[in-house]
């Protein structure tokens, strides 16, 4: 859905709730770091969120919710990797927000890391495809040089790990699965 500013121009997503998510978002990374750097954990999610609005803005697909989507974006790890709870981010955003964060959240009560992505998986397919979208453009931005520390297993295990995202989710946006193959492909180089 397009919006339309106060002036009459055409809008692709709301100025403000994505200045909303984005403030609550760095309260909640407050003091986080991207693994194996020294760089704000704010950088990794506005990066996520800048490869999904750059797709709700290609005229490759039509996004139906472009606010979900990017406020999801910037809010993806709020629960998973703060002390946000899901209800906080339901009250906040309201349900559709609350659940598409949750799904791609890691359930960490299960201890098999392919149990955990197969678990992701089913409950991101469960919503709308503006959260498929988002799973695609973390990865997307997860797919750049592994820590110095990761073994080469490691690196080949998330490599896999990308093309099965790939192979659930691709369908959801034209421009995000070529990007992320894309990717795929560029990362073969680390190992």
């Amino acid at each position: 859905m397009r919006r339309m500013s106060r002036d009459g121009r055409d809008m692709l997503w709301s100025p403000d709730a994505y200045a909303e998510a984005v403030h609550f978002a760095a309260r909640a990374h407050k003091g986080q770091t991207v693994p194996g750097s020294d760089m704000p954990y704010m950088v990794h999610i506005c990066n996520v969120a800048m490869e999904v609005m750059t797709a709700v803005a290609s005229a490759s697909d039509r996004v139906e919710q472009p606010d979900l989507a990017v406020q999801c974006a910037l809010l993806h790890d709020v629960v998973e990797d703060t002390d946000v709870a899901y209800e906080q981010v339901k009250e906040a955003f309201g349900q559709a927000v609350a659940d598409g964060v949750a799904a791609l959240s890691k359930d960490d009560r299960l201890k098999n890391k392919s149990e955990k992505m197969a678990d992701s998986l089913r409950r991101i397919k469960d919503q709308p495809r503006e959260i498929w979208m988002v799973k695609l453009a973390d990865r997307i931005v997860n797919l750049q040089p592994p820590p110095h520390y990761w073994k080469e297993q490691k690196i080949r295990d998330y490599h896999a790990e990308a093309i099965a995202i790939h192979g659930a989710l691709g369908s959801a946006h034209g421009a995000l699965s070529k990007r992320l193959a894309a990717k795929i492909e560029e990362y073969r180089r680390y190992f």
